[in-house]
């Protein structure tokens, strides 16, 4: 149950990931469109508002003061009665552009003329009242002229000035605008390649960096499986080497007894409880130098007196090393290996010595035997099962079981190393760091 919880979090955390790094490179891209959109939009809109404007004003500005001027004198001389002139409907007209233009304005000095244009209206249409009462009496045809000259033409004059120059202003800020847009299109073009590079930079980045920052928790989560079984393994392997190894010693000790040697019988009882004692060490797995190496004499005390007609041996280890740390059962294998495999090919028999030095920067325990030793094609082998594992032989699985336990507790830069000669003999080494507490890498 907690490994699929562990399992479901993990999952969750790595989709989290990807989320993030599609809204990293998203996010550049929305905030750019978003400002792009707005910018056009209300420069669109003002623009617009402006053409209108001044295309209403030119419209406006173009014929009134002729046709205003003309259908009054029409009105004077009576060629138009009251009830036909077009007067009232061309002032209405007029104030519905004057009206309509303070919609589109934006400065303060054109709302004022358009302000000066509306008086200008009130005014003419003020005019055109009095015009129109003194049509009503026959000796007032001069005081109309006057009228006419004096204030209906020069306030439709003013009131084409006045429009004239609210077109002048309205175009003139029309070119503020457009030089305006003309730098927000610039301004828009550098921000676009601003965030090209960065989206550019940053898919690059992503590329390198996305695969490891996604897949580093999914390779994390499978070395620390990987270590689990390959932990779960050399224990089971262990569980078979220790019954293997007491059967045999429990017959020589059957063997001792039945020939009546009980001092050795003794011996051999002890050394097998003390063996077995330090096989176990409170279920520790890592253990001082001193343990193991009690352990491994513990073991040779009892080889040799099984085969003590070629066996012989030698523990020559530096007690300053005695407190660094090394997984439990690690040198026996190899021991167990140099008897069997070395010793005992050979006529004659031979030696198995230990050492163990100090280095600057690491331990060094070297166990070596005068046995028979491999061929260079067997050494080959036997180097590239210390990598890889072999089935073939326990010479190379023993080896690569002590190997991959110290690379899984300490480092893949520490394990086991092997030279031998034919007839020579075989070193096999092992290299350890300068580990002083119990607190390892599991």
């Amino acid at each position: 149950m907690g490994k699929n919880g562990a399992r479901v979090k993990q999952k969750s955390r790595l989709a989290t990931q990807i989320r993030i790094t599609y809204l990293v490179l998203l996010l550049p891209n929305i905030i750019f469109m978003v400002f792009a959109f707005y910018n056009l939009w209300t420069s669109n809109v003002r623009y617009n508002d402006m053409i209108s404007s001044v295309v209403s004003a030119s419209e406006f500005s173009l014929d009134f003061k002729e046709d205003f001027d003309y259908q009054t004198y029409l009105l004077i001389v009576g060629n138009v009665s009251p009830e036909e002139s077009v007067l009232p409907q061309m002032l209405s007209d007029a104030q519905k552009v004057v009206d309509g233009l303070k919609d589109y304005t934006g400065t303060e000095d054109n709302q004022r003329r358009l302000l000066s244009a509306e008086k200008y209206l009130n005014n003419l249409e003020t005019y055109i009242s009095r015009i129109q009462e003194n049509l009503e009496y026959e000796n007032k045809y001069e005081a109309n002229m006057l009228i006419w000259e004096n204030d209906v033409q020069i306030v439709t004059a003013l009131l084409q000035e006045t429009i004239n120059e609210y077109i002048y202003y309205e175009n003139k800020q029309l070119q503020i605008n457009q030089a305006a847009s003309e730098s927000m299109y610039f301004r828009t073009v550098i921000i676009t390649v601003v965030i090209f590079a960065f989206i550019l930079v940053s898919i690059i980045v992503v590329s390198y960096v996305g695969p490891i920052w996604i897949t580093r928790p999914i390779e994390e989560q499978v070395k620390q499986e990987q270590k689990q079984l390959r932990k779960a393994e050399f224990e089971l392997l262990q569980a078979q080497i220790n019954p293997h190894f007491l059967y045999n010693t429990l017959d020589a000790i059957v063997w001792s007894a039945e020939a009546g040697n009980n001092k050795q019988v003794v011996k051999m009882v002890g050394s097998l409880s003390d063996f077995f004692r330090t096989s176990l060490n409170k279920g520790k797995e890592i253990v001082t130098i001193k343990e193991e190496l009690q352990h491994v004499r513990s073991y040779l005390e009892i080889q040799q007196i099984r085969y003590q007609d070629i066996l012989s041996y030698d523990i020559d280890v530096d007690e300053a090393i005695y407190d660094y740390r090394i997984p439990k059962i690690s040198i026996q294998p190899i021991v167990e290996n140099a008897l069997y495999h070395g010793i005992k090919n050979r006529r004659g028999g031979g030696t198995i010595r230990i050492t163990g030095t100090e280095e600057k920067d690491s331990i060094l325990i070297t166990v070596l035997d005068d046995g028979a030793g491999m061929t260079p094609e067997r050494l080959k082998e036997v180097r590239i099962g210390l990598v890889y594992g072999s089935s073939d032989t326990n010479v190379i699985y023993g080896l690569y079981n002590v190997n991959q336990r110290i690379m899984l507790n300490f480092g893949e830069e520490y394990g086991v190393g092997i030279d031998s000669a034919p007839e020579a003999g075989t070193a096999v080494t092992i290299r350890l760091p300068k580990i002083l507490t119990e607190i390892v890498k599991n």
